[in-house]
């Protein structure tokens, strides 16, 4: 690894123990940094402020870094497995995919008063995240302009939000407002029950990602070269386009759909760090896809406090010109 690379991982640590830092203390009862770090290592006394810090933030500032590593990392692996940087679970189309069959699950779930676990959750979002995949590979054997695939991508995208909308609209008062807020991409409603739940799923996705990093160096030359190196090029597919589904399914499973964050951070990784090393960039886009989160999370909640914003408002506004500079560079190429 080179000199620049370690400096960056090193900003990357510096700048995510910040966001923590500062996610910890503010809010709408902004806590002193000490009386926090107090709370945290003590346990808390019970009181309100202890509630705050421990069940309410700290919780949350753990899903922003995880998910948003996650939904990075699935990014990368999808721009690996099309051999295009505009790729990503949100622009295919991936994100709404696993959205509409998590609110089908949460509706059916509260008609017939039935208990919801977070790994149904999860099944669920997997099993539209891989529909969504299938129709946008069989799409892209199709048609090899990558513009008129990320169009099919949008257009699949908007059909399933079309559909979420419908069944939001006939689902009960009581859950109407929590399902319409987790439509929108949200961490505020995320428990530790949760957390231990996608925990190891994201460590399983990034340790899966570490173990095809060589894989996907000899997989970027083309599947010839790769196949010639003694690699099971159909196997490795499969693999690839597994992870990154479980790992953007998860997202979608506790926070929704959040925007853009697939093609953005893996950008902005691959133009500082100068290298286009596999291992360099998953680990990378992990720790850029948390801190990138967190920043966003906390403008969700700062900006117009109380009131908040979803995350993939945030998100859009940052991700957005990131994709269309993309685009442009592509056309101009």
């Amino acid at each position: 690894m080179t000199k620049r690379c370690t400096i960056l991982f090193g900003v990357e640590i510096l700048l995510i123990i910040i966001l923590v830092m500062v996610n910890i203390h503010t809010g709408s009862t902004d806590v002193s940094l000490s009386e926090a770090l107090s709370i945290i290592f003590s346990g808390g006394k019970g009181d309100v402020t202890s509630t705050i810090i421990l069940d309410i933030r700290l919780p949350r500032i753990i899903a922003a870094f995880l998910l948003g590593g996650a939904l990075a990392l699935s990014g990368y692996l999808l721009q690996s497995f099309f051999h295009n940087p505009i790729a990503g679970p949100f622009v295919l189309g991936i994100s709404s995919g696993a959205k509409l069959v998590v609110a089908l699950l949460m509706v059916v779930a509260v008609e017939y008063e039935m208990v919801l676990s977070s790994v149904s959750m999860i099944v669920a979002a997997l099993f539209g995240s891989l529909m969504a995949t299938v129709f946008v590979i069989l799409v892209a054997k199709k048609v090899h302009n990558i513009s008129i695939l990320i169009v099919c991508g949008v257009m699949i995208g908007y059909i399933c939000s079309a559909v979420t909308e419908l069944v939001v609209s006939f689902a009960s008062d009581s859950n109407i407002v929590n399902l319409h807020t987790w439509s929108l991409g949200s961490f505020s409603s995320i428990s530790w029950s949760q957390v231990y739940t996608f925990l190891p799923v994201v460590l399983i996705g990034l340790v899966a990602a570490i173990f095809l990093s060589k894989g996907i160096e000899a997989f970027l030359y083309g599947e010839q070269y790769a196949f010639s190196l003694g690699m099971n090029v159909r196997v490795f597919r499969l693999l690839l386009i597994g992870v990154s589904s479980l790992l953007s399914a998860t997202v979608t499973a506790f926070a929704g759909p959040i925007s853009f964050v697939g093609i953005a951070v893996p950008h902005i990784i691959r133009s500082t760090f100068h290298t286009a090393k596999p291992l360099v960039i998953i680990l990378a886009s992990f720790l850029g896809g948390g801190a990138f989160c967190l920043f966003c999370d906390l403008l969700a909640r700062y900006l117009f406090a109380p009131t908040e914003l979803s995350i993939s408002t945030i998100t859009a506004i940052f991700g957005a010109p990131i994709v269309i500079s993309l685009m442009m560079k592509r056309k101009r190429g």
